[in-house]
């Protein structure tokens, strides 16, 4: 099967016969991975319960980590959900690229949409489920957010969103995610909203699309889906917690999918997932760190913060060229925005990740200007 190679791998190629200056030490905004330490009550929960080992765990996730999920959602974002609404997944990474395939496998040219540039996964799954795609183009004439086309729409079958975006960082409000559950329903979509950066936001909390749901009149969620993950969250990416959660009733074949798949999650990994998802303290301590991050690079670089996530889209004039100059010159590797996109998106952007501790992501910051000021 013909599948581009990922971002990272592309960007190793690009870097390989580059040697990086001694000068400084390596540094890298590449990769969405939170260089925070994992919280101890976490790791406790892991440790009281990693004699589990020894029982297999159930793929529809243990009591312990459904209502820690349905606690997370009534806390966060005042949803009462019941058990048939969700379903735990070993991240969500696995879940995006299976449930297209789940979804799309008995339909006749399948039509899948998602936002362009983006997560590569989204790609990933169209193909393995020989679907169409049509690109939501993301650019600074509609503020990186999708452009809805409904003659376009018409034809889709799956529609993927991803807000808070990676890797523009915008935000879907309220107003504009109603519109697109309301373009679910009268064309009949499954919509599907990744919000695994929801909770990295900076001032205001962001709605869920399935409160969007509810407010277009829609509270049985039919068609609607979103899909969150306690990685970015709790900075814990090694746990592989995620959810989907939403219409029942797709929800409920796709649970009957998933027991053929075999990804569920190891039983000591459930229960500190679910210490996780059932605590919102600890990821403030996270937002203020994120908060600080960005007002280092209002300081140094003169962009301003966006609404959530921990990226930034910079702009520059050749993403490639940029790329190398800083690992060549200064020992920091970014991400350039090309390799994030199709047809020309991303061209001329490139992705800063800042998951570094304050002193770490100034250093790697002014490193930037340096660079940006040579061009």
């Amino acid at each position: 099967m013909d599948f581009e190679i990922y971002p990272f791998e592309k960007l190793n190629l690009l870097l390989e016969d580059i040697h990086p200056s001694e000068h400084y030490a390596p540094l890298s905004l590449t990769i969405g991975e939170p260089q925070f330490e994992t919280p101890q009550f976490i790791l406790d929960a892991l440790e009281k319960h990693a004699k589990l080992l020894n029982k297999y765990p159930k793929t529809s996730g243990e009591p312990v980590l459904r209502e820690g999920i349905l606690t997370y959602l009534k806390k966060r974002f005042g949803l009462k959900l019941h058990n048939d609404q969700i379903i735990p997944t070993f991240g969500t990474r696995e879940l995006l690229f299976n449930f297209p395939q789940f979804f799309l496998q008995d339909i006749d040219d399948p039509v899948m949409a998602f936002p362009n540039p983006f997560y590569q996964i989204y790609e990933g799954a169209a193909k393995v489920s020989r679907a169409e795609v049509i690109h939501l183009d993301l650019d600074e004439a509609n503020a990186f957010l999708p452009v809805i086309d409904e003659e376009e729409l018409k034809r889709c079958d799956l529609v993927i969103l991803n807000s808070p975006n990676n890797p523009t960082a915008s935000v879907m409000g309220m107003e504009e995610m109603k519109r697109w559950v309301n373009l679910a329903l009268k064309y009949d979509f499954v919509l599907l909203n990744d919000e695994c950066y929801s909770d990295l936001y900076l001032q205001e909390p962001i709605p869920s699309l399935l409160n969007a749901s509810i407010e277009a009149g829609n509270p049985e969620f039919k068609n609607i889906l979103t899909i969150n993950s306690i990685s970015k969250r709790s900075s814990a990416p090694g746990l592989r917690s995620g959810f989907i959660a939403g219409d029942w009733q797709i929800l409920r074949r796709y649970m009957t999918y998933r027991t053929y798949v075999g990804c569920a999650s190891p039983l000591p990994l459930q229960h500190a997932a679910a210490a996780a998802w059932g605590d919102q303290e600890h990821v403030e301590t996270f937002r203020l760190k994120y908060q600080r991050n960005f007002e280092l690079a209002r300081e140094i670089l003169g962009i301003e913060s966006p609404e959530a996530t921990f990226y930034i889209w910079l702009k520059v004039e050749d993403e490639i060229d940029f790329t190398v100059q800083l690992y060549r010159d200064y020992n920091l590797k970014v991400l350039p925005g090309s390799f994030l996109g199709r047809e020309g998106q991303g061209i001329g952007y490139v992705r800063l990740a800042l998951v570094y501790e304050e002193e770490l992501t100034r250093e790697a910051l002014l490193r930037v200007r340096e660079a940006m000021d040579r061009q």
